[in-house]
């Protein structure tokens, strides 16, 4: 029940987040539109936040996460402090030498991630100009990643799950209030993102304090801990962000496509994020520590059992959520962001980039489950592996699916993009649950030859309903009426699928840990 009450914690502090982060996107199009200004900042935003990705939120808590529980069950808390303090100065050093670096060579790294925007001097002197703002935010948030690893390790979910709730209310406060005292209004949400990120930091430190774990940094590349993390670190800095990597590349050809392709990506892709942090990030997040801790206890049983349950939670909820997202695209684009400076064609445009990603959803999921189960065991080469032939396979997708629709005549080329990420997502999950099951860290039993048929059944009940109730949507209506019918249509998805669970022998029992 302790993974149930902790998957709870940050579930529902993800939702808050979430639902704070369609807010946050609902004004942003509203008041910047789907258009150059708002792409500039999309793409000067997404390199710290990919960084910060594969950095802090990825390699580096999948390297120290292990090690830290591991210190934990098996060392004195003096030698956890020792631990803490050591990896402090470290990566504080090499985050702020990082920064400073890429501030100062930021014309020549948004050449290389927007190359699109160098025909336009202008976008790319904006685009430059937002990086240089934006980039603090990469040291804010190591350090705060770094917390939050610290944090969870120790059992607390709650204080590092709010933190990103801080980006988006300071996004909201920066696109309302400080735009009309800019010169160039879209340089309110790069002030913003800096003031959120030391916001998310200092969120973190009271907490620490209370646990003894706020330690003065020392600067050691030689203690014993950090030379492990630095070896784990290594590899998994490709391995565990395979799928930032390949949305970046995506960001780079989309610079080349139409004004709006960036934004409208962009769009697509906040919505498939609502499942996935719901559902796949929350237990991605809780199952690193324990997967950890039964690693270093040596208990394979409960190691295979408490992955099989966050396979099926993911199921469970990661089919419903990529067949909804695909039905009620346009419907839900429409309603959240058709709006100020939104158009019905960016509606359109938005809603097939994420019919297309909708494909790729319950994949990501999954990969934040099957991706732990190698990194608790401090493997980290294995999903490199996985991350070079993924890699792979989205850019040869992505060439392949851009010819098709340049021959074929077709406007839609973000579509392509986003096919290629959907496409290279299955086939990171499916080589990640290959090894998996190769080297018997975990395969999916008898048991779930049924799973898989009450599944079928249930979300088979889900789309026939949907199929119905959509035959009732309308668009031409007041704003209000848009809102209570796509609330109406996620009613009858949810219920039809609870009822189709239900009918199927599903209950709440099956799904303890």
């Amino acid at each position: 029940m302790a993974l149930w009450r902790s998957t709870f914690i940050v579930s529902a502090m993800t939702m808050l987040s979430r639902v704070m982060g369609l807010v946050r996107d609902v004004v942003l199009l509203g008041v910047f539109g789907a258009g150059k200004d708002f792409d500039t900042f999309v793409i000067a935003f997404r390199i710290p936040n990919f960084f910060r990705r594969l950095f802090a939120e990825g390699a580096f808590s999948q390297a120290f996460i292990p090690v830290l529980t591991e210190y934990k069950t098996t060392r004195t808390h003096a030698e956890v402090q020792i631990l803490i303090s050591r990896v402090f100065g470290c990566l504080a050093t090499f985050m702020t030498l990082l920064t400073l670096i890429a501030m100062i060579a930021a014309p020549a790294i948004m050449y290389v991630y927007a190359p699109g925007f160098h025909d336009d001097a202008e976008k790319f002197a904006l685009a430059t100009d937002m990086f240089r703002l934006t980039i603090p935010y990469l040291l804010f948030m190591s350090l705060t990643a770094f917390a939050s690893s610290i944090l969870n390790s120790y059992g607390s979910f709650t204080t590092p799950a709010f933190a990103p709730v801080l980006l988006n209310l300071s996004m909201i406060a920066g696109a309302l209030w400080l735009t009309p005292y800019m010169a160039t209004p879209i340089m309110a949400l790069g002030w913003a993102v800096i003031v959120a990120g030391f916001l998310q930091l200092a969120l973190q430190i009271p907490e620490l304090w209370r646990k003894k774990l706020l330690i003065p940094p020392k600067i050691d590349f030689k203690h014993e801990g950090v030379e492990r993390i630095l070896k784990l670190m290594l590899p998994a800095l490709f391995g565990v962000s395979v799928t930032q990597i390949n949305l970046l590349l995506n960001s780079i050809w989309a610079s080349f496509m139409q004004d709006g392709s960036v934004s409208w990506l962009y769009s697509a892709e906040r919505m498939t994020e609502l499942p996935l942090g719901l559902i796949g990030v929350a237990i991605g997040t809780v199952i690193l520590p324990a997967l950890s801790a039964r690693h270093a206890e040596q208990d394979q049983t409960k190691y295979r059992n408490m992955m099989d349950w966050a396979a099926k939670i993911i199921v469970l909820a990661g089919v419903p959520a990529s067949l909804a997202l695909f039905m009620l695209s346009t419907p839900i684009i429409q309603t959240l962001f058709q709006r100020g400076q939104f158009t019905l064609a960016d509606t359109q445009m938005t809603a097939l980039a994420l019919q297309c990603m909708s494909a790729g959803v319950l994949s990501f999921m999954l990969i934040k489950v099957f991706a732990p189960g190698f990194y608790a065991q401090q493997d980290t080469k294995t999903p490199v592996r996985v991350g070079l032939m993924t890699v792979a396979v989205n850019a040869v997708l992505t060439l392949i699916l851009i010819g098709v629709f340049k021959f074929m005549g077709w406007q839609e080329e973000h579509m392509a993009l986003a096919l290629a990420s959907s496409g290279s997502a299955l086939v990171n999950a499916g080589l990640l649950y290959f090894y998996l099951h190769k080297r018997d860290i975990f395969r999916f039993g008898t048991h779930w030859k049924k799973l898989m048929l009450q599944f079928l059944i249930a979300n088979s009940l889900m789309v026939l309903a949907l199929a119905y109730a959509l035959t009732w949507y309308n668009g031409d209506v007041a704003e209000w009426l848009r809102v209570a019918q796509v609330l109406g249509l996620c009613m009858v998805g949810a219920v039809t699928y609870a009822v189709g669970l239900i009918l199927t022998g599903i209950r709440p029992r099956h799904l303890r840990p």
